[in-house]
């Protein structure tokens, strides 16, 4: 076998090929962009919310069928999951009431007054834990009394106007945590 005399094309001054020092035929020319299409435009792939969430379906509450848009059925199905315990789908519920009660013309849909029953010892208990509103003092007592979680006391006491002396003692008594809960500035006073 002979020595060749000259080095081949792809070797550079220095004879090497590797890491960071492509072989000559594979490099770019000066001037040439190493992405000739270019950087691709951004696409708006945004769906369609209006078109996909104002569909008809037909759903089965109770055995009686009824027709929803989807977007009442995903309300009805992330309020279903909330009240069976996912705390993100609480959440998200809330969130979304929230912002329905802000709008102008919302409180004409919803009640201006709330009116207490008392009910059977355990119909409400589970969905108030499960939304983690509330939490059993006593696990193993089905008639066990409940305390409220500080999160919510603060969220019902931005709302409501100020208390007398005794409605505050009932709610210090009925919150489960007091000491973590921000008392709104004219508390105790």
């Amino acid at each position: 076998m002979k020595p060749k005399d000259n080095p081949p094309k792809d070797i550079d001054n220095n004879g090497a090929i590797g890491y960071r020092q492509p072989p000559r035929i594979d490099r770019f020319a000066k001037g040439q962009s190493g992405n000739p299409a270019g950087r691709p435009r951004e696409r708006h792939r945004e769906a369609p919310y209006e078109a996909v969430l104002g569909q008809t379906l037909a759903i089965r509450e109770g055995g009686a069928q009824r027709h929803v848009t989807a977007a009442e059925a995903f309300l009805l199905q992330l309020s279903k999951h909330a009240l069976e315990g996912d705390g993100t789908a609480a959440r998200a519920t809330l969130a979304v009431i929230e912002k329905a009660m802000k709008r102008p013309g919302a409180h004409q849909h919803f009640p201006t007054a709330i009116i207490r029953t008392i009910v059977v010892p355990g119909s409400v208990t589970r969905a108030l834990e499960y939304l983690r509103m509330a939490k059993k003092l006593d696990p193993y007592r089905e008639t066990a009394r409940m305390a409220l979680e500080p999160w919510l006391v603060e969220a019902a006491l931005a709302r409501s106007p100020k208390l007398d002396a005794a409605d505050q003692r009932t709610i210090m008594k009925a919150t489960r945590n007091p000491h973590k809960v921000r008392w709104p500035e004219w508390w105790g006073k």
